[in-house]
């Protein structure tokens, strides 16, 4: 599970309890002028993942960066029908993808938060 907390120019994602440890994240700051939009995508989770370093992948649960055709992934998701997808744009990694309490409340405040950005 992630925490997403949105403030007038940051987006910041903290994954919580063991999770840190897994994805080997404790917080990501992200300016909002380099998130391009978020989605609530529960389907994601069947997609290929690509490369795994560093992280955990096992059924059910991936947390980490992922690496896919020259793209960098960041996955924290244990929850698939609650899986938030959040699209980057000069940043380290091209998109999270997270599990989130209240997916589609999450993906209306970032995308307001973005296009008043």
């Amino acid at each position: 599970m992630n925490i997403i907390t949105l403030t007038d120019t940051m987006l910041v994602v903290e994954p919580q309890g063991l999770d840190k440890l897994w994805s080997f994240t404790r917080k990501l700051e992200i300016p909002l002028s380099h998130v391009r939009g978020a989605t609530f995508d529960p389907g994601a989770n069947h997609e290929p993942k690509g490369l795994r370093a560093p992280g955990l992948a096992v059924p059910g649960k991936w947390a980490g960066s992922f690496s896919k055709d020259g793209d960098r992934s960041f996955w924290n998701v244990s929850a698939p029908n609650e899986t938030v997808v959040i699209e980057l744009l000069d940043e380290h990694y091209t998109r999270l993808v997270l599990t989130v309490d209240q997916p589609r409340s999450v993906v209306d405040a970032i995308n307001i938060a973005v296009q008043s950005a």
